[in-house]
């Protein structure tokens, strides 16, 4: 070994012992013609000293050198005395070189190799080999190995199986576009990169592997943005035999271990749940963040006979009209303003407001009888100091798209959120189905094999909007950590679904035959759940973006820019594929 110790590793204890170190060099100062060196591995910095009075050869060296040099240094361990450096781990010493070697030169990097966020995402990942270099990108990357390994030895001990399944698989329509590879060898067909392992995870539950996971690479042809990516990894997890409830503890009881594992944190098991509809209603959305209040607030009976006609309207129709009560208020006309834009962002046509003073007040109250503001004032419970922000629309979602932003944004901007809580909730009764404007038909909320719960499988023939799922989501602070759902293993019940969603046999038979097939042989009840593995590491790093905590992510546009992937092909390779290209260049 060119090294004897780390640049991490070094105390007292090991002072008079001559070591060897390898490193880059993170920094250089000359106080008074005795060199200081701050050598940096992967495990921390050591200060390195170069005396002329000393050894005047590797004086002469240190001279010459520059930031993120390779270098190998041999000295002696020795005391720092007073000018200690709490800071490092290793600030209690430092080493008096007797020699050095240049192992490599480098030229000048594009950026410091430090801690700062204020260097352009692009220029980072273009040079990522340098970013990586940076201490907080080793912690992100050091914790996505200790997460890993947590995972696997709590599933190891539970009896799981880990099971590799194919990247090379069959395009099938999962609710995002594929990824396709088209074949040499059987000209015409392609095959499609997975999206998850869904289905091999189903038909390994039916091969009687009754306890499968995976740390899956699944990849996915969709807008990306800070918490999506192509290609993103998964913690997969199946199981047979099992119930919601036993899904619901395996889980609790891994999260829990990587908490106290890799954080030093014990988290409070079990989980709260909360049905996704009463999630929408309180909420708006079904990965609320539960560390503060601002819930919504519906105001729709209140305001059936108010005397304001665009709220009436509403309220005697099928609209949606909800408030926020932002308790003891201390924002003015010009926040409020903004607050308009804001919801403006999220499809609200505006926002409308009431302060509570002696009585409810603002530009709109005079529209409203005396009774409906008692009911309004009841409802939300208004104090003095309170304000009230309203949204109203035709279209729910609408509504709570909007408020669910603007109760985040307050949250926030009011320094409600506690940053050191840890707020786990369990979603669960999702619909099976959800009407698609843009299609015109039902589709399905997770995936064609979600069971429905029993009581609700009467719905799917004529009102399959009313049915709800075996399904549940795993959620975090407002971001959903993982989701999955008891699977249909009864062939008639999957009928029933496919039927719902306008499947028909032959075209499901076309997409899924396989699967069907295998129905026929005895299929066990089943279920499972998939984590997001990036984004899981990103909230224990404490990163708002899951590219800072995967090793080689791609942009924004989907392009690695170090290696600079996608790129052209030869038309020799496309000639191999039978593939012709039928597009304009843009210039």
């Amino acid at each position: 070994m060119l090294r004897t110790h780390n640049c991490g590793e070094l105390r007292e204890k090991h002072i008079k012992k001559t070591v060897k170190l390898c490193g880059w060099v993170q920094s250089y100062r000359d106080h008074g013609g005795v060199i200081f060196i701050d050598l940096r591995d992967r495990y921390g910095l050591t200060q390195i000293v170069f005396d002329p009075s000393h050894d005047k050869n590797s004086h002469k060296i240190a001279d010459t050198l520059r930031r993120e040099w390779v270098i190998q240094a041999t000295g002696k361990v020795r005391s720092r005395g007073k000018l200690k450096n709490p800071k490092l781990k290793t600030g209690a010493i430092e080493v008096l070189a007797d020699s050095v070697t240049i192992l490599n030169k480098s030229l000048t990097p594009p950026f410091e190799i430090e801690d700062r966020n204020d260097v352009n995402e692009d220029l980072r990942l273009k040079y990522r080999y340098l970013d990586l270099r940076k201490p907080k990108m080793h912690n992100n990357i050091k914790t996505r190995h200790k997460v890993i390994q947590v995972v696997r030895e709590y599933l190891n001990k539970q009896d799981f199986l880990e099971i590799e399944t194919p990247l090379l698989a069959k395009s099938t329509p999962e609710g995002a576009r594929d990824y396709l590879v088209p074949s040499r060898v059987n000209i015409g067909k392609f095959y499609a990169l997975p999206q998850s392992p869904q289905l091999y995870k189903q038909i390994l539950m039916m091969s009687g592997m009754d306890k499968y996971y995976q740390i899956a690479k699944c990849l996915r042809d969709e807008d990306l943005r800070a918490d999506r990516q192509p290609e993103f990894t998964q913690i997969d997890i199946e199981m047979s035999f099992i119930e919601q409830e036993d899904i619901y503890t395996l889980i609790e009881g891994m999260l829990k271990k990587i908490w106290k594992d890799v954080l030093k944190v014990n988290i409070k098991t079990p989980f709260p749940r909360m049905t996704y509809y009463d999630a929408l209603d309180k909420y708006g959305t079904d990965r609320p963040d539960t560390r503060f209040g601002l819930e919504l607030i519906d105001v729709k009976e209140e305001v059936k006979k108010c005397g304001f006609k665009v709220f009436e309207d509403l309220a005697k129709g099928s609209g949606c009209i909800k408030c926020i009560n932002v308790k003891n208020a201390k924002l003015s006309r010009k926040d409020i303003d903004s607050f308009i834009d804001f919801v403006k962002i999220y499809g609200a046509k505006g926002l409308s407001w009431m302060r509570m003073n002696d009585k409810l007040e603002s530009s709109i109250t005079k529209y409203f009888s005396s009774a409906s503001l008692k009911k309004i004032e009841k409802k939300t419970k208004a104090k003095k100091g309170d304000l009230l922000l309203f949204v109203a629309d035709k279209k729910h979602k609408i509504v709570n798209d909007a408020l669910a932003a603007l109760r985040l944004k307050l949250g926030k901007d009011l320094g409600l959120i506690d940053d050191d809580k840890w707020n786990f909730l369990w979603i669960y009764d999702f619909p099976v189905v959800e009407f698609d404007e843009n299609e015109q038909r039902h589709v399905a909320v997770h995936h064609p094999f979600t069971s429905p719960k029993d009581s609700d499988i009467k719905y799917l023939d004529k009102h399959p909007g009313k049915a709800r799922a075996k399904a549940y989501d795993v959620v975090l602070n407002g971001w959903e950590l993982g989701g999955g759902s008891i699977r249909i293993h009864d062939p008639e019940i999957q009928k029933k679904v496919f039927k719902a969603i306008g499947l028909s046999m032959k075209q499901a038979e076309s997409q899924f035959g396989f699967l069907l097939e295998a129905f026929k042989y005895g299929a066990p009840p089943h279920g499972g759940i998939a984590l997001g593995v990036d984004r899981l590491i990103a909230m224990i790093t404490n990163n708002e973006s899951i590219r800072d905590v995967i090793a080689f992510p791609k942009n924004k546009n989907a392009e690695e820019l170090m290696v600079g992937s996608p790129s052209e092909v030869s038309d020799a390779q496309l000639k191999e594929l039978h593939l012709k290209l039928d597009f304009v260049k843009k210039k």
